[in-house]
């Protein structure tokens, strides 16, 4: 099992990663984030995607499909941005966020190891 710190600097270890954060999607409030820049504020970007997650549950909810979600995936010009909500044990409720620049980032290989990320992280 990861900490919260483990995790966030294993996310900036992956190829492109601009900044990672972890999110509690009830309040929206950034939980921990590493990264980031003047054109990304991850305390913004928290807040902002804890609404995306929201939207898709209410979504999913209305369709009546029993499922979850494995991630999210936001396709800008030059950035990619992925949402994964943590479905380990104490995780409930909480996501991770990675920001990618396209230029640099493999998005499969991105994917894959945000995954094995989420299954150590130890909240």
């Amino acid at each position: 099992m990861a900490s919260m710190d483990v995790s966030l600097k294993e996310m900036m270890t992956i190829d492109g990663a601009i900044g990672a954060a972890v999110v509690d999607h009830g309040s929206g409030m950034t939980l921990g984030a590493l990264g980031g820049s003047k054109d990304l504020d991850l305390q913004v970007a928290g807040a902002g995607n804890t609404e995306v997650v929201k939207a898709k549950l209410r979504t999913m909810d209305s369709l009546g499909l029993k499922d979850a979600i494995e991630d999210i995936l936001i396709t800008l010009g030059s950035q990619y941005h992925i949402i994964r909500p943590v479905s380990g044990r104490g995780g409930k409720g909480l996501f991770l966020y990675l920001a990618l620049d396209r230029g640099r980032a493999n998005l499969a290989m991105a994917r894959h190891q945000l995954r094995s990320i989420e299954e150590k992280l130890d909240v």
